[in-house]
């Protein structure tokens, strides 16, 4: 198992060179000069000359990529040409927005998905499988948006069930530690504010979560078909196992390994950001970040943005191939 970690860090490398790459090339991109763009038409000659020194834009190419790579190895990311402030630490309260809503989508979407793909494999060709595919079909089809003003129209304006906007009440703002409001709130010992927040989060997280649950419930369901055909089953079942027992036992473990490919990819993705999402229930996430800081021009934030949600992607993806060798250790490389 230790051999096997250790070839996937080794891999790692390269990717993480590239993806610098990549991201330190995005502001050389830019046709004509950086800082002229970046400040626009109107600024003063000194004004592109001092963003050209900050930046690091008057050394040679291979120079500014070192410093860029230096400053990433001490934490570094820059400066917000918009805010003035460190990236490193302004960037942060947006991850633990997005990995908080992203969380509690994909709970969503694994534990319905999961299950109404067994069920279906199970009750194959049943009014409960036909339901279910028809109903998973819906849900990857469906546009985010749509559904995301559907349920603020339901549930927050008709109903009155659910907030529409935002990750806290407003009038009531929560001291932050950790920036994860759930958790925040649970050290705090505010459980009263636990459950507002959680309130805030079903709408976006059912939104959010639709087309990965469907993805999953599809994918599950032709996993455990193949895998409930196969002889070590009907053998299981000779032996007067209950059928719970060897679905969930045996046969979930063996088809969970392409099941768990897409909840990894799945993952990655939304933790990349979701734009539409966080901008309609004003969610103050990652990709909202992003959007903006281009809408500002505010390329060094653009570059960090990109670098940490690809980071993130990246590194989403060895967890599940981690997680591979720990559900079935006959994988290796």
């Amino acid at each position: 198992m230790f051999a096997y970690i250790m070839r996937r860090m080794f891999m790692l490398i390269p990717v993480l060179i590239g993806m610098t790459l990549i991201t330190f090339s995005i502001v050389h991109l830019i046709p004509g000069n950086p800082a002229q763009v970046i400040l626009g038409e109107t600024a003063t000659a000194s004004a592109i000359e001092d963003l050209e020194e900050s930046m690091g834009l008057n050394e040679a190419y291979p120079v500014q990529y070192g410093i860029y790579v230096t400053d990433l190895l001490q934490g570094d990311l820059g400066t917000s040409l918009r805010s003035k402030a460190e990236i490193s630490k302004e960037i942060w309260p947006y991850i633990a927005a997005t990995f908080e809503l992203t969380l509690f989508a994909m709970i969503f979407a694994i534990v319905i998905g999961v299950n109404a793909g067994i069920i279906s494999a199970w009750k194959q060709n049943s009014w409960f499988d036909f339901l279910a595919m028809l109903f998973a079909l819906v849900g990857v089809s469906m546009p985010i948006f749509w559904l995301a003003l559907m349920e603020q129209w339901v549930f927050a304006q008709e109903l009155s069930w659910l907030p529409a906007y935002g990750r806290e009440d407003s009038r009531d703002p929560m001291a932050s530690i950790t920036n994860l409001y759930v958790l925040d709130s649970l050290i705090h010992l505010d459980f009263g504010r636990t459950i507002t927040i959680l309130k805030h989060l079903v709408l976006p997280s059912i939104a959010l979560g639709t087309i990965p649950m469907a993805i999953i419930a599809r994918m599950t369901r032709s996993s455990m078909l193949e895998v409930m055909n196969s002889d070590y089953i009907k053998t299981v079942r000779a032996k007067g196992s209950g059928q719970f027992l060897v679905i969930y036992k045996h046969a979930l473990k063996n088809a969970i390994i392409p099941v768990l490919t897409v909840i990894g990819l799945q993952t990655g993705v939304l933790l990349g950001g979701a734009i539409l999402t966080e901008t309609i229930f004003s969610w103050p996430g990652i990709g909202r970040y992003v959007y903006e800081a281009i809408n500002y021009r505010d390329y060094p934030v653009i570059q960090s943005g990109i670098l940490v949600i690809a980071f993130i992607f990246v590194l989403i993806n060895l967890i599940v191939d981690l997680l591979y060798k720990l559900i079935d250790p006959r994988i290796n490389y």
